[in-house]
């Protein structure tokens, strides 16, 4: 056995014959600290069916079972984790989809009554009971107990599934308004839900309603358009709702709002992951998986929810945008940028498809081409309602592919849009304090600037240092040295305050200022740092 096996620690009970449980739990342990996801997994399932008394393994085996999308396996660790009494908080969750597939009601029933003893997602049970009273051929209302704390967490996600449940039960007229309501509590997330209600109203005869969910001219909803508007048939719009697709929706939704938390990134993505078990023919579970699992550090399983989208079909352009980012993530750059070109040129693209493959050019140091993909993102709007971050972000790239002069025509555009925006006041003053052009103008930018947003380390540095530049030390050092304590590790910030502190006299202070620079600096500023470490401040030394 490698040594480093060694400092595993050994699961309760494990066998030690060299074979068994306890070399299946190294491996596994071994594989989670490479990332090596699927080969964790099988050697957790090995190390679990030789030695099923042991709640380590068990506990380990359910959370990479649920990142890998391995049901049976999380479903076998849940079994020996709730005899012990040591069940995680999601798993009553995945038992009650596992009764919806399997059409057991009334074991549905005993883990919703689970769930909201449990309380941990208590919120959800109203919406669960309904759909659990679908599945029974009963009709019961989404009521949330007003009394209870959590009622308006119940209330972010009744509508939609008020709108469901109607349609699910063809009462249309009933249904509209909740779609309504549904699409309001959720504008910034809805175009899988428009697509979703749609589907529903267009497979009821409900064209008119349907059409007017989906907006012309976008790319995303082009093609469900022309199947709603020729009337024909679509594998995307499938039978009403059952109970398993509307938890799905529900347990979809919910990941997406658990993952906005990020130190609850691991418990999205098994809640994504439920999504999919529950109804793996949804292309929204598919899709909230891809964007949750690309996000938790794991793209290659994104990009395979991705795929599991149909390209071509209704939630086509949704899953690929998860694909550019999933393969992005995983290093195929070319790769993503080749597809985010592609859904870049179609017709219709909305501007977020060239937001993402200007980042990505970016990323790629292709700065012109960049900047022409954020100013092709500003095509759609009229031309004194351009949102101030496309011009930040056309701006930026110019301004880092060396042309300078029309970036400052773009960023001054924006700073007169958005006049009390800090982030564009502080990127056109400094760029400007970078290049000693219009000190007293860039000077004043940072000021409003720093009075805007006091706290924030990098305005506070762009400040101190536009009066250093100044010449005004006593002034910059305060700023600095605020800076410095909000982003003790940013390498500009601490340079920055070096070269102050020895302008001030403070030799000392500024030799530690650059070390703590040099620590993570690269290129030019590790090559300036060191000179200052042996020869002190001089101007050719100086940071730009």
């Amino acid at each position: 056995m490698p040594a480093v096996l060694l400092t595993l620690p050994v699961p309760a009970g494990a066998s030690l014959d060299a074979g068994g449980a306890l070399h299946a739990y190294a491996r596994a342990r071994l594989a989670d600290s490479d990332g090596a996801l699927a080969l964790a997994v099988s050697s957790y399932r090995e190390a679990l069916s030789r030695d099923p008394a042991s709640l380590v393994t068990a506990r380990r085996a359910y959370f990479q079972a649920m990142l890998s999308g391995d049901m049976a396996l999380a479903l076998k660790s849940a079994a020996l984790l709730d005899a012990s009494g040591s069940t995680p908080r999601d798993a009553s969750l995945l038992r009650l989809c596992d009764a919806l597939i399997r059409r057991d009601w009334t074991g549905a029933s005993r883990f919703a009554d689970r769930v909201q003893a449990e309380s941990n997602f208590a919120f959800l049970v109203p919406v669960l009971r309904s759909w659990i009273a679908q599945g029974q051929r009963q009709i019961a209302p989404i009521t949330p107990d007003s009394s209870d704390r959590f009622a308006a967490l119940t209330q972010r996600y009744s509508d939609e599934h008020a709108a469901l449940l109607a349609l699910a039960n063809g009462d249309t007229q009933k249904a509209i308004p909740a779609v309504g309501r549904a699409l309001t509590q959720r504008s910034g997330e809805s175009a899988g839900m428009r697509l979703s209600f749609a589907a529903q109203l267009a497979q009821q005869g409900r064209k008119t309603d349907a059409l007017a969910l989906l907006p012309q001219d976008q790319a995303r909803f082009a093609v469900a358009r022309a199947a709603v508007d020729r009337g024909g048939g679509s594998r995307d719009q499938g039978a009403r709702f059952s109970p398993r697709q509307g938890v799905s929706r529900l347990l979809a939704r919910l990941a997406l709002d658990i993952a906005s938390d990020t130190s609850a990134g691991s418990l999205g993505m098994r809640l994504a992951r439920l999504a999919v078990f529950a109804d793996p023919t949804s292309a929204e579970a598919h899709i909230v998986a891809a964007r949750l699992l690309t996000l938790g550090g794991l793209p290659d399983d994104g990009a395979a929810e991705a795929r599991q989208v149909k390209a071509t079909g209704w939630y086509g352009a949704l899953a690929q945008a998860e694909l550019v980012d999933a393969l992005a993530a995983s290093g195929d750059k070319d790769g993503a940028i080749s597809l985010a070109r592609a859904l870049a040129d179609a017709p219709g693209a909305e501007a977020e498809r060239f937001v993402r493959l200007g980042r990505l050019l970016s990323d790629a140091r292709d700065f012109a081409g960049a900047a022409a993909a954020f100013h092709r993102a500003q095509a759609g709007f009229p031309t004194d309602a351009v949102p101030w971050t496309l011009l930040l972000f056309e701006g930026g790239a110019l301004e880092q592919g060396e042309r300078w002069d029309e970036a400052r025509a773009v960023l001054e555009r924006a700073a007169t849009l958005a006049p009390n925006e800090p982030i564009i006041l502080n990127y056109l003053g400094y760029a400007q304090i970078e290049r000693r052009q219009n000190i007293p103008a860039a000077l004043e930018l940072l000021k409003k600037a720093s009075a805007l947003k006091p706290q924030d380390p990098s305005i506070s540095d762009s400040l101190g240092w536009a009066q250093f530049v100044s010449g005004d030390v006593d002034a910059a050092l305060p700023a600095l040295e605020r800076a410095a304590a909000g982003a003790p590790a940013d390498v500009t910030i601490n340079e920055h305050l070096g070269d102050a502190l020895w302008a001030a006299g403070r030799r000392y202070e500024a030799r530690y200022a650059w070390m703590a620079a040099s620590t993570d600096a690269e290129g030019d500023a590790a090559t300036r740092l060191a000179a200052k470490a042996r020869e002190g401040l001089k101007p050719e030394h100086a940071a730009p």
